[in-house]
């Protein structure tokens, strides 16, 4: 998961969700209404504090009368992203302003729950834990629902249905599963840290040979330079990158994964996932969730990390 200035990911920025706000005014896509300095709940003004570089994004409260479909009185929910995650969250240079999928989701989410949005920065490495102490209402982020998390924290419903991938250079035939890689102990495959790609190629190789990144991009950036022979990343990702640059990157043909879902972070025991998960189910059900997934997670979308952050 995560961001660089010099690796190009993804294919046309579309649609925006026009959202009738409660206070505040709507938020389009890549563009929330107000930027803050400062988190303005108890659990943002924690967060800053543990995480320095934090900067809370305040909507307003966004609560629709013609599409809630429960009542939290405007009550702020801490949203924790990273801003570096292209399409689910960015900080666009010309603007300075955060945008992603995750904030069109959540604005949406709290217009039908009577909500205020309240999205902090933080680093991806201590996301889930900062969740289960607390510190978060939510954790964004395209998280994988696995087992061994739902220990640490709730989930929601999955919003999204991903596989993990092999990312390679394109005409490599070397390279047609994992297995190819296990086979051949020249083979060179990175990931990033504390990630489900890392688990997923952690079950097939020995730790001393995947190459850890903090951030996606260094690792793609590696693949293109030769340093690597192959990325473990997500296919929603893994298209980005393939779709910028279709003359040099393709995904292996045979998955590494099968099917995983995404879903968003909660503490244990949290009065927030049954309503969020309503709120899911209603975007599903009046088709919002399938544009806003289209809108991000298709060639229609363009930003690259020379556009963020």
């Amino acid at each position: 998961m995560r961001k660089a200035s010099f690796i190009a990911i993804f294919v046309l920025l579309i649609g925006a969700f026009a959202l009738s706000a409660c206070g505040a005014a709507p938020t389009a896509t890549a563009t929330p209404a107000a930027t803050e300095a400062a988190p303005t709940s108890a659990a943002a003004t924690e967060a800053a504090t543990e995480a320095p570089t934090a900067a809370a994004t305040v909507s307003g409260c966004l609560g629709d009368p013609a599409k809630m479909v429960a009542d939290l009185n405007c009550q702020e929910v801490t949203i924790a992203v990273e801003n570096a995650y292209l399409p689910f969250n960015y900080i666009l240079v010309s603007t300075g302003q955060p945008g992603g999928w995750d904030y069109d989701a959540w604005n949406d989410i709290c217009a039908r729950l009577n909500c205020t949005p309240v999205f902090v920065e933080t680093a991806w490495d201590g996301m889930i834990q900062q969740v289960a102490d607390g510190q978060f209402d939510v954790g964004a982020d395209g998280v994988t629902i696995t087992d061994e998390r739902k220990q640490q924290v709730d989930f929601s419903d999955p919003y999204k249905v991903v596989q993990q991938r092999l990312l390679i250079r394109k005409g490599d035939t070397r390279i047609n599963s994992i297995q190819d890689i296990v086979n051949d102990p020249s083979l060179k495959v990175g990931t990033q840290v504390s990630t489900t790609n890392y688990l997923a190629a952690a079950q097939f190789l020995p730790e001393d040979r995947i190459q850890a990144f903090e951030q996606f991009p260094f690792a793609v950036q590696a693949l293109l330079s030769g340093d690597l022979d192959a990325v473990v990343i997500d296919e929603i990702v893994g298209s980005g990158y393939i779709a910028q640059d279709p003359d040099n990157l393709d995904f292996a043909p045979e998955p590494v994964t099968s099917d995983e879902e995404l879903g968003f972070l909660f503490p244990k025991g949290s009065a927030l996932v049954d309503p969020v998960n309503k709120a899911l189910a209603a975007m599903q059900a009046d088709g919002t969730l399938d544009a806003l997934n289209e809108a991000y997670f298709t060639s229609k979308f363009s930003l690259t990390y020379d556009d963020v952050k």
